[in-house]
């Protein structure tokens, strides 16, 4: 899976007005066009942030074709990127079950989603394995 949402950018009155198509509450605008995509990502990640710790659902990324210029595919930060990885992944599992395959507590298998806590590499490894994955990074 893939943790980039389409939003559509469109110019407005000397700006670029960006609004995600899978998240309604969420826009942003920027002088420039790399302004907007600057600013995009960061209110994505602050939305996803703010949806995670409220307890509401996360509703998956759409996919979009590339032949519209138009939509832009907009990754949120590393730190809720992880999260919504692993809660993916994790599936129908417990946060007991993560903790008992990777030999943890349940209080430490839970601070793995939760974007506040940065997990070390080695750790989000570890829980990709349980999971049936396999942990791998990109830089863009």
């Amino acid at each position: 899976m893939e943790v980039t949402y389409p939003a559509r950018i469109t110019a407005q009155d000397g700006a670029h007005f960006v609004e995600f198509l899978d998240l309604p509450d969420t826009f942003t605008e920027g002088a420039t066009l790399e302004e907007a995509l600057f600013n995009a990502s960061e209110v994505l990640s602050a939305m996803l942030s703010w949806h995670l710790d409220e307890g509401h659902a996360v509703p998956p990324p759409s996919k979009v074709g590339k032949a519209n210029k138009a939509v832009h595919l907009i990754a949120p930060d590393a730190k809720t990127q992880a999260v919504l990885l692993l809660r993916h992944a994790r599936a129908d599992r417990t946060l007991a079950d993560l903790a008992r395959a990777l030999g943890t507590s349940w209080p430490q298998a839970k601070r793995l989603e939760d974007q506040r806590h940065w997990p070390s590499l080695k750790t989000l490894d570890k829980a990709a394995r349980v999971l049936g994955k396999r942990l791998v990074l990109r830089m863009e």
